[in-house]
This record gives C-alpha cells, sequence and structure tokens, in this order.
C-alpha cells in the first residue's frame, strides 16, 4: 500500500533541483536594513534574532557540546546544529578553515584539519591572524527552506524562527540543498531534516538558549528585535555589525560583530 509519505517522496524526486552559487559576508546597517523591507512577522510582538561576538569566542566548543545535549543530537555524530569555525590566515595570503567534529571537543592542535584524515601544519611566526566564527542557523526573514519544501514540514512561525515539523518532513533534501548557509542536515537518527531552532522550547519559557546559557565569554546572545530596551537590540542599532551572504536577499537573523572578510 502506498501512503501519503511515500507519494510525496516520488513526486519530490522528479523535480528540478535547487543550484546555489558561492557567496560572502556583508557589513550592514541595521537600521537600514530594516527600514528596507518590513518584517512579515511585524503583527507580532517578538521577532528573535542572535548576536555573535567574535572577538570573544575562544573556540572551546562548549556551546556544541550543549547543544547536541539538549536538542537529541547523537554525540558522536559529524553533525551538530551549531558549530564553531577556526579561521588562520598566513603572512603569504593563505586561508585555511577547519571545525573538527563541529568544534564540540574545542581546537586542541594548532594543525589545520583539511579532511579526509590530512593535516596542515603552520608555524606560529607564519600566521597573520587567527579567530572562531559560531555558526548556526540564521533564522532568515525570507528563508530559501520554506519556499522549497513541498509538504509544508519547514514552516515560519509567527516570531520569525523556522521550525521543522518531524511527522511532516519527508527527507527530500530540498531544504538543504537551498539552505546558502549550509546549516541543515538529515538527522542520523530520525532520518528528516534537522537544524538550530534557537531551543524554541527554551525561549517560549523565557529561558536562554543551550548554547548562549554554555558559553562562559558571553560571545553569543539572543533577544528580540522587537524591543527596544533589549540589550541585543541597543548593540544592534549602536555598534557595526554583519550578516552572512546578505546578497542572497533571505534577510539572515543572526548578526556577527567582528565579521572578518575572509569568512566563508
Amino acid at each position: 500500500m502506498i501512503t501519503r509519505r511515500d507519494l510525496l517522496k516520488k513526486f519530490v524526486k522528479t523535480a528540478t533541483g535547487v543550484m546555489i552559487p558561492l557567496a560572502a559576508f556583508e557589513i550592514i546597517d541595521p537600521k537600514k536594513l530594516f527600514a528596507d523591507k518590513p518584517f512579515k512577522t511585524d503583527e507580532a510582538k517578538v521577532r528573535w534574532v542572535f548576536l555573535v561576538d567574535t572577538y570573544k569566542c575562544v573556540g572551546c566548543g562548549l556551546c556544541v557540546k550543549a547543544c547536541k545535549t539538549e536538542n537529541e543530537i547523537p554525540y558522536d555524530a559529524n553533525v551538530t546544529r551549531t558549530w564553531v569555525e577556526r579561521y588562520v590566515v598566513t603572512k603569504n595570503g593563505n586561508i585555511y578553515a577547519d571545525t573538527p567534529k563541529g568544534a564540540r571537543d574545542g581546537f586542541t592542535t594548532n594543525r589545520i584539519d583539511l579532511g579526509m584524515g590530512k593535516k596542515q601544519d603552520i608555524k606560529k611566526e607564519d600566521i597573520k591572524k587567527a579567530f572562531f566564527v559560531p555558526k548556526l542557523c540564521n533564522q532568515c526573514d525570507n528563508p530559501s527552506c520554506v519556499q522549497v519544501c513541498p509538504v509544508g514540514a519547514t514552516y515560519q512561525a509567527p516570531d520569525g524562527v523556522v521550525l521543522v515539523d518531524r511527522k511532516w518532513c519527508i527527507g527530500c533534501g530540498y531544504c538543504i540543498m537551498a539552505c546558502p548557509y549550509g546549516v541543515r542536515f538529515f538527522h542520523p537518527k530520525y532520518h528528516v531534516a534537522e537544524k538550530c531552532n534557537f531551543c524554541y522550547h527554551r525561549i517560549n519559557k523565557g529561558m536562554k538558549t543551550a548554547c548562549v546559557g554554555a558559553c562562559p565569554f558571553g560571545a553569543r546572545m539572543i533577544g528580540n528585535i522587537k524591543d527596544p530596551g533589549d540589550p541585543v537590540t541597543k548593540i544592534l542599532m549602536t555598534e557595526r555589525v554583519g550578516v552572512l551572504k546578505e546578497e542572497y536577499g533571505t534577510k539572515p537573523q543572526v548578526y556577527y560583530i567582528g565579521l572578518d572578510k575572509e569568512v566563508r
């Protein structure tokens, strides 16, 4: 007997895929960005946004551990809802980036993990600069993942957070291909699309996200952009911040302090 789920799987496998080009980041003026296009969630009193201060991140990996524990992501699986990237820029212009196991265990060696068992040794005297960049779902105001989902399993809540209904997801992978930030993956146990949802079950109870609560250096913050008195809102309106791949028009809602041009 063919179920509705099987039928939908067969249908989407015959559809055309989505091609996503490469892109970088953009330093933006939040005031101008908000004025250009009103949020679709303007009727709501809450619009969740995230702020990452790269100057404060030390790559300890405590945020990744906390996220895995909180959100049922197998500890040893090589996937995670949030991760930390290490960037090393050498004096001769080479750029290296790695995130072994999503930085779950931090960065315990100076050797760059190139993947496939390959390592790169870089002498300290050859390094121009090095830094860490946490990444997670950008909870876009114009999310491409929602647009391509053929069954409505990926949807946007009134407060802006993009959620995934595991009961509806058919595992077609369209949302994974459509996301320009590479934040989606297949859950190793449930075999459905998975990603960060700002710990939705926590923030709706007035709690911090698991990663924010676990960061001992205050590198991560979550706030309500609709509240002028929110600490995150005050920073966004008064300091220079950047977003990743702004040119895609997805209107990402994860903002960065100290975002370097080398970040991909």
